[in-house]
């Protein structure tokens, strides 16, 4: 147990640190897929939990501010969409591979 939650916050210092606050927001969203992702039909990934963008900067360790702009910029690309609170991510690869994902097992990468 010990040596999975030192994994687990290596991680999460290795993303914030090496990427800055876009690496921590694709990193918190990675690790709800993981958590309470729900795989759609058309290859999309559904987050079956209901946050606001002042809950996603907690997990962050930001403000509200600079994560909601992340998410209007990653929902103009068309990787998120958004819908009362629940997030959609449409493009799960391009959030790995702008942080350089190690690919974890889904029990280190995850929302405690």
């Amino acid at each position: 147990w010990i040596s999975k939650h030192v994994r687990r916050t290596q991680m999460k210092f290795r993303d914030l640190i090496m990427h800055g606050k876009k690496g921590a927001l694709y990193s918190t969203l990675i690790r709800l897929c993981n958590s309470y992702g729900v795989p759609l039909e058309d290859g999309s990934i559904f987050i079956d939990i209901t946050l606001k963008n002042q809950d996603l900067a907690n997990f962050c360790g930001t403000t509200r501010e600079s994560v909601n702009r992340m998410l209007n910029a990653l929902k103009q690309d068309g990787i998120i969409s958004m819908k009362r609170g629940k997030i959609t991510v449409h493009d799960l690869n391009y959030l790995k591979a702008e942080i350089q994902c190690e690919d974890c097992p889904a029990d280190i990468c995850c929302i405690e």
